[in-house]
């Protein structure tokens, strides 16, 4: 049966790997990869450098709608570097920063401020770890492995599933944990999701802009892998309308007093914080300030309502999930469960740290540039 598959990846691969394996003379390949303008999508581009100095580059952000074509020079600047699992060591992906031509943060350059913000809070050593789910689709936009006209079997036996009858494109997701282990990125699991062809991978647990870093640089990582075998992944919150499960970033997180003997009381205060500032952080937890979490965020599906509230232990229900094993040992961490699969980590713990650590209240987030 003829998948839709993209036709680049129907080239012979053996042929590559022949000029793959060519030696380099010491040059070293350094990939820039960056956020565009829809604060979704990533963009990358190569260099040659003779050393491991990784200088500022540049880009034309006319073309990822970042700029005007009249002053279109954007700067690119270098933040967390990564070993390249797709041209090999000593070859490098490098992570960047976005700035406008006079040096002020691009509009989705949301790492900027969640790098001011975890600055302020380090001492309470904040850690996450993020649950990214997504779908794979073929070239068509359909699911991928879903029958041409219809639907698969009714959701149930897929979730954690084995079997060709219950998972499709694990070749996908088991070269991308490979690649994100050579790559140095902390990713630390997956599986197999409720709906078919949705799969999860975790990246953590991470310390302050470390998950931002980490979780952006594994969404590369699977485009690319994706790209190879000729399929898309898509991180929308809702993929597929009806009775199937929407795709969500779940975060967990914990600070140093709430990991401590005793921390649930921690762990209960800071949730309260939550309850007061929810719409606030519905506005973060997708790009579209809240527009894509409420197609997704129904009260179905494992989900809560998106206008309400709600926290318990072992509920997946709730806003926020306490793990039964955390409430059994008076500590640990808990789980933001609202977040939707397209949203911006960088986003989501930096609103996470204002609410529960910096103490802010209602939608206006305070301006920490001054101190």
């Amino acid at each position: 049966v003829a998948m839709s598959v993209s036709h680049s990846s129907r080239l012979n691969k053996l042929v590559r790997e022949q000029y793959m394996r060519l030696p380099q003379d010491g040059m070293v390949q350094v990939t820039y990869v960056w956020i565009d303008g829809s604060g979704e999508g990533v963009r990358c581009k190569s260099r040659t450098l003779e050393k491991e100095h990784v200088p500022e580059w540049n880009f034309d952000g006319s073309s990822t709608a970042q700029a005007e074509g009249s002053n279109s020079d954007m700067f690119l600047v270098p933040v967390c570097m990564f070993r390249d699992p797709f041209c090999l060591d000593p070859n490098k992906l490098v992570l960047c920063e976005v700035l406008k031509y006079n040096r002020k943060p691009a509009e989705t350059n949301l790492r900027h401020t969640c790098k001011k913000v975890m600055d302020l809070v380090k001492d309470s050593h904040p850690w996450f770890g993020m649950e990214q789910e997504y779908t794979l689709l073929g070239i068509n936009g359909h699911p991928y492995g879903w029958p041409d006209n219809g639907f698969p079997g009714p959701q149930g036996p897929y979730y954690c599933g084995v079997g060709a009858d219950k998972v499709y494109g694990r070749d996908i997701v088991e070269s991308h944990y490979k690649a994100c282990l050579y790559a140095g990125v902390k990713i630390c699991g997956t599986n197999a999701e409720v709906m078919p062809s949705q799969w999860e991978f975790q990246v953590g647990p991470c310390e302050g802009i470390e998950m931002g870093d980490h979780l952006w640089m594994a969404r590369f990582i699977l485009h690319r892998v994706c790209e190879d075998f000729g399929v898309v992944a898509t991180l929308d919150p809702k993929p597929m309308t009806g009775n199937w499960n929407g795709a969500g970033c779940h975060t967990n997180y914990s600070t140093e007093e709430m990991r401590r003997e005793g921390g649930l009381k921690h762990i209960e205060a800071a949730i309260e914080k939550l309850s007061k500032r929810h719409d606030y952080h519905i506005c973060v937890y997708d790009p579209r300030g809240g527009r894509d979490n409420s197609r997704r965020l129904t009260g179905h599906h494992e989900t809560s309502n998106i206008f309400e509230f709600s926290a318990g232990v072992a509920n997946r229900g709730a806003s926020i999930r306490i793990p039964r094993q955390v409430g059994q040992d008076g500590y640990g961490y808990f789980e933001d469960r609202r977040p939707a699969a397209n949203c911006d980590p960088y986003a989501v713990t930096e609103a996470i740290m204002r609410t529960t650590v910096l103490n802010e209240t209602g939608v206006e987030t305070k301006d920490y540039a001054d101190h």
